[in-house]
């Protein structure tokens, strides 16, 4: 990682930083979210599918 610069003056580049970390952390989550929400849909379309198929005996 980069170094930071310290400025206890304003704080506005560490701010900046920081809002970039967390918009960056929350883009990285709800991209995951959406890969979770995907497999979870496709996986309960294969069990219906499934069920469907087999004759009960």
């Amino acid at each position: 990682m980069a170094p930071q610069k310290d400025t206890k003056s304003n704080g506005t580049e560490l701010s900046d930083a920081r809002e970039e970390r967390l918009r960056a952390a929350l883009r990285a989550n709800l991209q995951r979210r959406k890969v979770q929400k995907r497999a979870r849909a496709t996986e309960s379309q294969t069990d219906e599918q499934t069920e469907r198929t087999e004759k009960p005996e």
